[in-house]
């Protein structure tokens, strides 16, 4: 059953009720009833999903009686378009660049967007992402309403993971492959950091899984989760970045990092849920401006690789 599905059952079974559901009773899950029934009142509370596209509806519960995207003038009977904000998440984002995003755009203090995101059981965030929403704020196109509340937006955010964890059988897969769905979860967002375009992906997550089955002779040895680890953005870490502590520096310490370093769309997941065959260990963007990224099984072909990035470089 998926989210559409669960949104008109429930609605239904509350039209017999003979009060209407307080505002709370939306903003989390109640534990005595079903598991499918609260996920579908946190759905209900957070997102109209349109037909179209990846587009999503956020509206307040202050506005939940008006019809959808239209506010009653005063006394004229007039109406009127409602102003809404539409606000698109790119894929790979970091959790931080995300909530920095949705703060610009709605006006609302950048601390509200940071203590929602901390609520793991308000937003239903599912049990293996262990309380923490990166990797989990989908990435897509939103409409977001001025009354609508952060905690209402990252909840919509979730909701829409959860779908597509659905349409992509994420917890099945991650079974099948051998990983937890956090891990999946993980490895897809290393590859969509690692990744120049979709159809890399694939293969990128392959060098993931055969850098993992070779620990610990090679580890993982991934520049975006050291840098991740550290709170930089760029390419390549430095010498000193591979120095850090941090947790998330895969050069020092053997398999995955803890979670995910960012926001993967369906592409990654589904790359990390299926990823090519091929005994590649390496892989090269060779020419950045165009985009292209070939891959290596071995340390020679992998050095070609380096020369021939190194000659577009200089001929760029």
């Amino acid at each position: 059953m998926n989210i559409e599905d669960l949104l008109r059952e429930t609605l239904s079974d509350m039209a017999h009720e003979e009060q209407p559901p307080p505002p709370g009773r939306f903003l989390q899950v109640n534990e005595n009833r079903s598991r499918r029934r609260g996920l579908a009142l946190a759905a209900a509370a957070a997102v109209t999903v349109l037909a179209v596209g990846s587009t999503l509806v956020v509206q307040g519960l202050s506005s939940r009686a008006e019809a959808p995207g239209v506010l009653t003038g005063q006394g004229s009977g007039e109406t009127r378009a409602e102003t809404r904000i539409t606000v698109t998440v790119n894929e790979g984002l970091r959790l931080s660049q995300i909530l920095e995003q949705l703060s610009t755009v709605t006006g609302r203090p950048l601390a509200e967007f940071k203590r929602a995101a901390k609520d793991g059981k308000a937003l239903d965030l599912p049990a293996y992402a262990k309380g923490a929403l990166e990797g989990f704020a989908f990435p897509a196109t939103y409409e977001v309403s001025p009354t609508s509340s952060p905690e209402e937006i990252l909840a919509a955010m979730v909701t829409h993971f959860r779908s597509v964890a659905e349409d992509t059988n994420l917890v099945e897969g991650a079974k099948r492959v051998g990983r937890t769905p956090l891990e999946i979860m993980t490895i897809a967002s290393i590859v969509q950091a690692e990744s120049a375009s979709k159809r890399d992906m694939p293969k990128v997550a392959r060098v993931v899984y055969n850098r993992l089955s070779r620990t610990p002779e090679m580890g993982l040895k991934m520049d975006s989760t050291v840098l991740y680890g550290l709170n930089k953005f760029g390419i390549a870490a430095s010498h000193e970045d591979l120095q850090s502590r941090s947790p998330y520096n895969t050069y020092k310490r053997l398999g995955l990092p803890p979670g995910p370093i960012g926001n993967p769309g369906a592409d990654a997941i589904k790359a990390a849920l299926n990823p090519a065959a091929g005994r590649w260990l390496w892989f090269v963007t060779t020419d950045p401006k165009k985009g292209v990224t070939k891959f290596a099984a071995s340390e020679s072909e992998y050095l070609k690789l380096v020369e021939e990035y190194n000659k577009n470089l200089r001929t760029g």
